[in-house]
């Protein structure tokens, strides 16, 4: 095999040590052990061409920004990927409604957030190495439970990008009663800068306006996060 065809090979699944294995790493960590990717890739089952199914479902959560994007692609766009096609489209999005109407069924399996660590721990895993800076929402009810978790803006999060109404908009239409912002950094460290604060200021203040309590604003990095409102930032 020359230089050129080995940095382009991706082993396929079956070769794998068996603790890389998304199937096997479920059968013994369970389904809580396994990152969005992994999970995603068990719902595929095969990759494509020279793509294992790991980077498969790795360049599909990239492409969509997260499970949020990509639970909210048509039919027609998904089956039109690369790798996809109508089965494994059929295939993601019944995985999709399922959860969807587990949620409704049963509302108090939502996850709860009590903490910044809480909401870190649910965001963590899909934010920390993104590439992009992304900003989200996660959307409470009254018992803090979480809704849905929007991204609202992919790219630089500063004041002059922001539009409060956009960041408030899915909150108002769902009747949330809190939110809780966060943005990565993906140089990977969380510390906030001057324009995180100056953000986190303008959107507590629409949130008192529109009477939604903006409970906190955290930064992600490499898995390590800042809460800026246990540091007094932007929270008056």
């Amino acid at each position: 095999m020359n230089q050129k065809s080995q940095a382009s090979y991706h082993p396929m699944i079956r070769e794998l040590p068996p603790s890389e294995r998304p199937r096997e790493r479920l059968q013994h960590y369970g389904a809580a052990a396994l990152s969005n990717s992994e999970l995603l890739a068990i719902i595929l089952r095969t990759g494509v061409g020279g793509e294992n199914v790991l980077d498969l479902a790795q360049r599909l959560l990239s492409s969509y920004h997260g499970l949020a994007g990509l639970a909210r692609a048509s039919f027609g766009e998904l089956a039109g990927e690369h790798g996809l096609g109508i089965a494994k489209t059929a295939q993601i999005q019944a995985a999709f409604e399922l959860g969807k109407r587990l949620l409704v069924a049963s509302p108090d399996e939502r996850p709860q957030v009590t903490s910044p660590a809480d909401a870190a721990n649910l965001l963590m895993p899909e934010m920390g190495f993104l590439e992009q800076e992304h900003l989200r929402t996660l959307l409470l009810d009254t018992k803090h439970r979480v809704l849905a978790s929007p991204t609202v803006y992919v790219g630089n999060v500063n004041t002059s990008v922001i539009r409060v109404a956009e960041l408030f908009r899915e909150a108002i239409r769902l009747n949330c009663v809190a939110i809780i912002v966060a943005h990565n950094h993906p140089s990977g460290d969380p510390t906030p800068s001057p324009d995180d604060i100056r953000v986190t200021e303008q959107i507590v203040k629409a949130g008192k306006l529109l009477d939604i309590e903006v409970l906190d604003h955290l930064v992600i990095g490499h898995q390590r996060y800042v809460s800026l409102k246990e540091r007094g930032l932007g929270f008056s």
